[in-house]
Formats: C-alpha cells, structure tokens, sequence
C-alpha cells in the first residue's frame, strides 16, 4: 500500500461513499495492488475513520467486483481475470446490442441532439487526461442510448451491470492509445443511430466492445 491515497471528504456525502471512492480510485489507480490486503484497522487508521465505514465501503467494492473476502484470511483487492473479465463483457455486449437495436426504433430529435452532445463532451473529456471524467463522459454517452430504449427494465439491467464493468472501462480508456479508437467507435454509434440503422448500430456496439475485451485481456495477461 502505497501512502498516495487520502480520503476526498465531501460533507453532502455519507462516510462509506467517501470511503469507497477513496479506495476504489486507488485500485483504479494502482495504489493498491491485485491481491492486496485490506485490512480494515490499517485503513481506518490511514483515512482516520473508524472501522464501520471501511467495512460497509468493501462490500461496496466487492459489488464492484473490486475487493474479494476471502476463507479466514479476510477482504483482499480482486485480481482480474479473463473469465471474470470475458462473462461481464459477454453481458454487456448482449445488452448493449438490444438497447442500440430499441433506441435505433425509438430515439427522438431530441435525444439525438444529447447524443451528440455527449460524444463531444467525451471528445473534450479526453484532453483532461482526468481518467475519473473520461469514464463519467463515457458513461454519459451510453446512457442516452439506454434512455432510448423506453425500456426502465433494460435500463435497470444496465445500470446493474455499471458496477462490474467499471474496472474494464477505466482500464480500456486510461491508456492514451486507445483515445482515437475511443472517438472512432463513438462517432461509428451515433451515425447508425442517426440513421436508424439497426444492423450498423449492432455492429458498431460490437466492436466497441471487442475491443475493449482485447484490450484489458492484454492488460490482465501482464498480470498474471
């Protein structure tokens, strides 16, 4: 563990929240290592909180997919692996393609005009360099789509599945290689939604997905 990591405090914010943000940015980040102990006494003594919020902010880490408990040993930083890495992708892929073949039915004037707004402000997001904001662009750009479906259940299975895919999101766009594929598949999205085309939009969102698979594959590889 590295000492890198302080609690961000946030008053409108429950203890747990700034807890789990703390801590799931230095995962993110590397701070704290796959395999990693998270010893609760050492953490709480490091972000000066008591035990009970470090307690409630792993399990939320473990929705995540980011911590794991494990058999008398205790909570550890999860390792990523290609199983792991290739069922929630599959998932998302699904998902995502049926939400892109609904909203390609259903999309207003005006959700297309927020789509676009959005791909641009991912564009914008980029030259941050700020991974935490490139992935709330990210998430913003995907989520008009789901809004389009006029499906609240579909929606509500995609936002389920947010929490274990963040991990890859965040691995896929941290690299600055992958920026301009990034725009690319974007910019690919939009147009076939714009023309309503429900063959080009599955396609599109399949590549997209790909190659974020392709990517964190080689990234879990060096892992391991």
């Amino acid at each position: 563990m590295t000492d890198d990591f302080k609690p961000n405090m946030n008053a409108y914010l429950p203890l747990r929240d700034v807890v789990f943000n703390t801590l799931r940015e230095a995962i993110l980040r590397g701070d704290l290592q796959p395999g990693e102990r998270l010893m609760e006494l050492q953490l709480a003594s490091k972000l000066g909180v008591s035990r009970t919020p470090i307690r409630e902010a792993i399990r939320m880490l473990e929705q995540e997919g980011l911590a794991v408990t494990m058999p008398r040993k205790g909570a550890e930083v999860a390792k990523m692996t290609l199983k792991a890495m290739e069922d929630v992708l599959e998932i998302r892929g699904a998902l995502d393609e049926f939400a892109s073949q609904l909203a390609c039915e259903r999309i207003t004037e005006e959700q297309l005009v927020r789509l676009e707004a959005r791909k641009q402000d991912f564009e914008a997001s980029l030259k941050t360099g700020d991974v935490k904001l490139i992935a709330e662009a990210d998430v913003n750009f995907h989520d008009v789509i789901y809004e389009a479906t006029g499906n609240p259940k579909l929606v509500s299975l995609l936002n389920n599945l947010r929490e274990q895919i963040y991990r890859y999101r965040v691995e896929y766009i941290k690299k600055a290689e992958n920026h301009p594929i990034l725009i690319k598949e974007h910019e690919a999205i939009y147009q076939s939604l714009l023309k309503r085309d429900e063959k080009e939009a599955r396609l599109s969102i399949r590549e997209h997905v790909e190659n974020q698979a392709t990517a964190v594959k080689e990234v879990i590889v060096r892992q391991e």
